[in-house]
């Protein structure tokens, strides 16, 4: 599906972006590195994770979002970072979580082909999913934790075999 945009150089360079890096961008960056790794394949891939804002910059991923993940066997250690405009020249899919971010990369986008690099998440959902993009959990309870985990989840799996 995705296939024509993916570089034939090896590996594809996959950043994942959200508001702060907290919750959802470095769960997407620890979903795909596990799926990646459950197959044998982590040289075909570098996978990192960034926010279009600055809030928690050096910071580790959200506790609450460490503790859904590590309970599905994920540990997230990425640092907090935000989006720069050398990440569209060093990645090849650049994937927003919602339509804030998505709108918050389009205004950085450097160009016109790096403004082609990005990508809703919720490009990979499953037809049924009733979502249109992976919501915020940071002020809800354990439940939008899990349900972004299950989001991620099946987006990242959807994404790896379109690649």
């Amino acid at each position: 599906m995705f296939n024509n945009m993916i570089p034939e150089r090896k590996p594809v360079r996959i950043l994942f972006v959200c508001l702060g890096n907290i919750c959802r961008s470095p769960a997407a960056e620890g979903v795909m590195k596990a799926l990646v790794a459950g197959q044998g394949r982590e040289e075909e891939f570098v996978i990192d994770s960034a926010g279009t804002g600055r809030y928690h910059i050096g910071d580790l991923p959200d506790h609450r979002m460490r503790i859904h993940a590590r309970r599905r066997g994920l540990e997230l250690t990425h640092r907090c970072r935000q989006v720069t405009q050398d990440d569209f020249s060093d990645f090849d899919l650049i994937i927003g979580m919602d339509a804030s971010n998505m709108a918050n990369l389009r205004a950085i986008a450097p160009s016109p082909e790096a403004e082609r690099k990005l990508h809703a998440m919720a490009e990979w959902f499953n037809p049924a999913t009733t979502y249109d993009h992976v919501p915020d959990p940071y002020y809800e309870g354990s439940e939008g934790f899990e349900l972004v985990l299950d989001l991620l989840d099946e987006a990242c799996r959807n994404l790896l075999s379109d690649i």
